[in-house]
């Protein structure tokens, strides 16, 4: 065997071993995939929570291959399904399909930019009680930046209080040593690199800053410790100074 096919075969388990769902702590499960922005390898990632009555919910699902499927079923069931913004939609209608029982929520917004989609409810502050065992807030007035300039990201972010874990997916990054070389660098040209912040386009794109900062006070109302974010490594103590200290640079004008 050359060494070339020893490097692709590798490759293949470290990939097919990205995609499998670990415990993180009680109840709580991530699982991640590579995915690539603006020609950036920025990795993506899913969170698993188990509510009562061994209830599954799925946030910013990614792709689902047959031995994650077979992980889940083992958990408990999947009953809800959530796309937390308008950005993290992409394996949503195939979550469905191989879950047709589960409720898709989205935010608002969702259904207008993807038809295609399979939606079932639109995520609300009255219908996050629907969720016993999760706390839940949406950030308004942030923005990003793409190909077609500002953008809101209507993004949700929830709070596990068995496990004291805050779980965004846009709102904030963490690129740090386990990152992608184009991730880190581009995290260090930004002056995000290790720091649990928004990037620069976020700061860019966004204008109503006060707005942003009303909505975030539910989140800092929260005890928690761990955080959960969708690009980037997984944050284990002191989130929530490290989340406060981000947003402290992100609001300044």
């Amino acid at each position: 065997m050359s060494l070339l096919q020893l490097a692709v075969i590798l490759t293949n388990v470290l990939s097919e071993s990205l995609m499998m769902l670990r415990a993180i702590a009680p109840d709580l499960w991530v699982a991640e995939q590579p995915l690539k922005y603006f020609g950036l390898e920025v990795g993506t990632r899913m969170t698993v929570i188990r509510l009562n009555q061994d209830r599954l919910v799925i946030i910013a699902p990614i792709q689902l291959q047959d031995e994650m499927i077979e992980q889940l079923n083992q958990l408990g069931n999947v009953s809800d399904i959530v796309a937390p913004n308008l950005y993290h939609y992409l394996f949503l209608n195939q979550c469905k399909q191989k879950y047709p029982d589960a409720a898709v929520w989205a935010t608002s917004g969702l259904r207008e930019k993807c038809p295609d989609l399979l939606i079932d409810k639109i995520l609300s502050d009255h219908a996050i009680q629907s969720f016993n065992g999760l706390e839940a807030a949406e950030i308004a007035g942030f923005n990003t930046l793409d190909i077609k300039g500002y953008a809101p990201l209507n993004e949700w972010v929830f709070f596990h209080a068995k496990s004291c874990t805050l779980i965004i997916t846009d709102l904030a990054f963490h690129f740090d040593r386990q990152s992608s070389r184009s991730a880190q660098l581009i995290s260090k040209v930004w002056g995000g690199y290790q720091q649990l912040r928004p990037s620069l386009l976020e700061k860019i794109a966004t204008r109503d800053k006060e707005q942003v900062r009303q909505s975030l006070q539910p989140i800092f109302a929260w005890d928690f410790e761990r955080v959960i974010m969708a690009h980037g490594s997984i944050i284990e103590q002191d989130g929530k100074r490290q989340f406060q200290l981000g947003y402290e640079w992100f609001l300044d004008a």
